[in-house]
């Protein structure tokens, strides 16, 4: 991560964005190993609504080039990386529930960590619950951004506090693609693996509540959300899945298509001209 001393694991094209073929042990064991040697990181967690933004977004493709780890966070991410490339892979890598590993990881181990993201209300929140379920977790800071861009100078002290605080883990819950452009844009500055965990803040906060495991184990977290939220997410899930249907399918007729090509090449005529 961000240095020779540790290989990431190997990634696959999921539709022109390059996804990580892995599991949560072996993410907690980088990340954690990382953080002891005081490397800094970059990992990504992938829902399929953040894959079709960046299947069709060159400058988030070439960003996301640039992190440690891009996990398969939702189910059909995680199927595409075993259908297309036969990775696998008998789970997904979700966002909320690596959180919570390596938080259980950091309490043991003393690493403090670093919480960006959210409403006072909902750190406040998280704090508490956080330190209910690992008493020996050393928080070393929590701070909500403004719900506005940052400016040069905001940026640079946000980083300082990070970096003052000794945080070897800094988890950013500030939406997507914003956290992903916060984590790239400081990739050399933040002394810390940052990882870009999303609405695992609100969910462990409990202002959100989480899909049952039946339905995250059959890909239908997004029915879940929606019914929680409809006003806000059904367009979104509705163009994402869509898209990712679309997607895969395109992807199936070219791979067959390259197969015809490969089973039939193309003769070249070589007739003397006349």
């Amino acid at each position: 991560m961000g240095g020779t001393q540790i290989s990431n694991p190997v990634r696959y094209s999921v539709f022109g964005v390059q996804v990580s073929s892995t599991c949560y042990d072996e993410v907690v064991a980088r990340v954690m190993e990382a953080a002891a040697s005081g490397q800094p990181g970059l990992l990504d967690f992938m829902p399929v609504h953040l894959l079709t933004e960046v299947a069709r977004r060159q400058d988030l493709r070439a960003m996301l080039d640039d992190f440690d780890i891009v996990a398969p966070d939702g189910q059909p991410v995680r199927w595409a990386l075993n259908y297309f490339h036969g990775a696998g892979l008998t789970d997904r890598v979700y966002g909320p529930e690596l959180m919570r590993r390596l938080c259980a990881a950091a309490a043991q181990k003393g690493i403090p960590i670093y919480l960006y993201g959210g409403t006072e209300d909902v750190l406040a929140r998280l704090r508490e619950r956080l330190l209910g379920w690992f008493p020996n977790l050393s928080i070393a800071g929590a701070e909500s951004p403004p719900f506005r861009p940052l400016t040069d100078e905001e940026h640079e002290e946000t980083v300082g506090r990070i970096n003052d605080s000794g945080a070897g883990i800094v988890f950013l819950g500030i939406g997507s693609p914003k956290q992903e452009i916060f984590a790239h844009r400081h990739r050399h500055d933040i002394r810390a693996v940052q990882l870009c965990v999303g609405a695992a803040f609100d969910f462990h906060a409990g202002v959100k509540k989480m899909a049952p495991p039946w339905m995250q184990k059959r890909g239908l977290e997004w029915l879940f959300r929606v019914i929680q939220e409809p006003g806000r997410l059904w367009k979104r899930y509705l163009i994402a899945n869509s898209t990712y249907l679309a997607l895969f399918a395109r992807e199936i007729v070219l791979r067959r298509l390259r197969g015809l090509r490969r089973m039939f090449p193309r003769r070249v005529d070589r007739s003397p001209a006349t």
